[in-house]
């Protein structure tokens, strides 16, 4: 893997790439700085190796605009308080007057440029702007693992002007590291919490993942798409009926493979989706007219939490409920809680991604009680799909002449 290591830093400038893409309130303070926070062993590293930094993200959806709301301008004055140094701050990301505040940096120095994506060329993946970019730097580090999946100028296109000069960031490496424990290194039984509301947005996950585990736990949404295909009754619960007959597919491969998939076999419905609904509990094959699931039930979490309780890898992706209600909430609680002491009394591995679910983990008290929780949601799906992500790949080309896919 291309390192920090594989890197000459001392008196280098670092063109560091991060995802600093994080929710600020109307006065433009930070809200969440876990991305933040999660760059900064690799900006610590890099200062201490006698680099200078010039970091670059991007905040937002401006498509191509200049955006004040959106300017990075705040997220300099934060990065300063957590790293107890100053942060110069570049109004433009490329030309001459970020060319000449670079050729002023100092070792040591840290300089965050302008919001990228105030340039349309940044999300087309423009290689002139990619060059224009990497005119700032000796050196390219990719950290941003939460935009690994986009072929954008600076998370892509850039490495290529960086031949033998590109590494990943100590987050990127962790990351990458963090998945493939699940889908290379797993150690058996593994199992895998599937949820959310759509199973449109999680097939190619489920096919990849019945040649990795050895059970698959599938609540939330979903699961009545799957209950549907073997014939149940699902009263009013989501159901993509266009996926009916992916969901069979899915079904019977997974038994020709033999690994089990668990579904919920009871369920909290809610007579509107609504926190108020009318609730009961029912079998989630006999879900009456006019009801809808909205939360696994009291069997279903105790199903679902003995088989975590026998597991030595465990992979949680997507609520088991609409979490956010609280009345719908329990369920994705308790398996949670169940995915946390698997791992702190038992030493089982867990990783948690995608946005909900880290929601969900962080809601519910529980992300310093599993293995790792991955800062990329839509990155981390693709990579447990096998896509090839095109951040990541670009970084091995770069330090890499063979032509081979990592």
């Amino acid at each position: 893997m291309p390192q920090l290591s594989d890197l000459s830093l001392n008196n280098s400038r670092v063109l560091l790439r991060v995802d600093f893409n994080v929710p600020l309130n109307q006065g433009g303070q930070v809200v969440n700085d876990k991305r933040i926070q999660a760059c900064l062993p690799t900006i610590h590293h890099l200062i201490k190796q006698g680099a200078s930094l010039v970091i670059m993200s991007h905040l937002g959806r401006p498509n191509g605009q200049v955006v004040k709301s959106l300017s990075l301008k705040p997220i300099a004055a934060h990065l300063a308080n957590l790293l107890g140094r100053k942060v110069k701050f570049s109004t433009s990301c490329v030309g001459d007057a970020a060319e000449a505040e670079v050729q002023q940096l100092q070792p040591g120095d840290v300089l965050l440029l302008e919001n990228l994506r105030f340039h349309k060329e940044e999300t087309a993946g423009d290689r002139g702007f990619a060059k224009q970019l990497a005119k700032l730097g000796d050196c390219y580090v990719n950290d941003a693992f939460g935009t690994a999946h986009r072929a954008h100028a600076s998370t892509s296109v850039i490495a290529a002007e960086f031949p033998g000069q590109a590494a990943f960031g100590l987050l990127m490496e962790k990351e990458i590291t963090q998945v493939d424990h699940v889908i290379k290194h797993a150690k058996s039984p593994s199992f895998a919490i599937i949820g959310g509301a759509k199973v449109s947005s999680k097939i190619d996950i489920l096919d990849r993942l019945i040649d990795q585990v050895d059970g698959i736990l599938i609540g939330g949404g979903m699961s009545f798409t799957f209950i549907k295909a073997l014939g149940g009754k699902v009263g009013n619960s989501l159901v993509e009926d266009d996926y009916v007959a992916t969901a069979q597919r899915i079904l019977d491969r997974a038994e020709s493979k033999g690994v089990r998939i668990h579904l919920p076999a009871d369920v909290v419905v809610g007579d509107a989706f609504d926190n108020e609904a009318s609730r009961q509990i029912c079998p989630s094959d006999k879900i009456p007219d006019g009801w809808m699931g909205l939360d696994i039930g009291p069997q279903a979490i105790t199903d679902f939490s003995q088989a975590i309780q026998g597991a030595e890898t465990l992979l949680w992706n997507g609520p088991m409920g609409v979490f956010e209600m609280p009345n719908f909430s329990q369920g994705t609680r308790l398996v949670g809680e169940a995915i946390a002491t698997a791992t702190t009394s038992r030493g089982a591995y867990s990783l948690v991604g995608g946005g909900d679910s880290v929601a969900a983990a962080a809601k519910f008290n529980l992300a310093d009680r599993v293995s790792y929780v991955s800062t990329g949601g839509g990155a981390m799906l693709e990579y447990l799909e096998g896509k090839t992500l095109p951040g990541i790949q670009a970084v091995w080309d770069a330090m890499d002449t063979n032509d081979h896919t990592h």
